[in-house]
């Protein structure tokens, strides 16, 4: 029976991957404010499209990274 070890290289690419979310966790809420906040301005569709995109991304690394995690943690190396 092998004991348990984190797969330290796969635990740093979820890391980073988690790290990536944070900043487009915040960057998407900020280019959705512009865009409301705006909408007479000609960029108001496109702010709209781009921060839903960009939240869109958020969500899609958080589970990607979530799920990078515990493969480290808990899958036999």
């Amino acid at each position: 029976m092998k004991t348990p070890r984190t797969n330290r290289s796969l635990l740093v690419d979820g890391l980073k991957t988690m790290g990536i979310t944070l900043f487009l966790a915040f960057f998407g809420p900020f280019i959705l404010h512009a865009g409301f906040s705006n909408p007479d301005k000609p960029l108001y569709i496109p702010l709209i499209i781009a921060g839903v995109l960009i939240c869109g991304a958020a969500i899609y690394f958080g589970f990607k990274g979530i799920c990078t995690i515990m493969d480290s943690l808990f899958e036999e190396h």
